[in-house]
C-alpha cells in the first residue's frame, strides 16, 4: 500500500500558548487522531519536533567538507513541527486524514507520496 507523509507545518504565532488551556485541548485532539491511524492500520510513523531554535542545518560547499550552521535553512512564518508517515490507499484519503490535523486550521498539513524505490 502506498505511504504518505504528512508534514506538519505550524505558525507558533497562531497556536495557542503551550501550557494554556487551549494546547492542552489540541494535545488530546493529536492524541484522538493517532489512536484513529493506529486503529485504522494506517500509522507507520509520528513524532512531533523540537522548536527551530534547535535545528542544525548542514551543507556541503564545494570542497566536500561539511558546513553546520544553527537553525533551519529559511525564515518562513511556519516551521516544520511534526510529521505522520500514513499507509493509505490512495492521495484523497492521504488528504482527508491531513484535514484531521489540528494544525490545518493554523499553519498547514503538507501530503507528500513516498518514493517507491525497488530493491530498498
Amino acid at each position: 500500500m502506498p505511504q504518505y507523509m504528512l508534514l506538519i507545518y505550524d505558525d507558533p504565532s497562531a497556536s495557542p500558548a503551550p501550557d494554556s488551556p487551549e494546547a492542552q485541548k489540541e494535545f488530546q485532539e493529536y492524541f484522538a487522531f493517532s489512536e484513529e491511524v493506529q486503529k485504522a492500520g494506517q500509522m507507520v510513523s509520528g513524532a512531533p519536533l523540537q522548536t527551530t531554535e534547535t535545528a542544525t542545518t548542514v551543507r556541503v560547499d564545494g570542497s566536500g567538507e561539511a558546513v553546520l550552521s544553527d537553525g533551519p535553512f529559511a525564515e518562513t512564518k511556519e516551521w516544520l513541527a511534526g510529521y505522520y508517515m500514513l499507509e493509505c490507499p490512495d492521495l484523497d484519503t492521504a488528504t482527508a486524514q491531513a484535514a484531521k490535523i489540528p494544525a490545518a486550521r493554523h499553519g498547514a498539513v503538507e501530503v507528500r507520496p513516498v518514493m517507491d524505490i525497488p530493491g530498498m
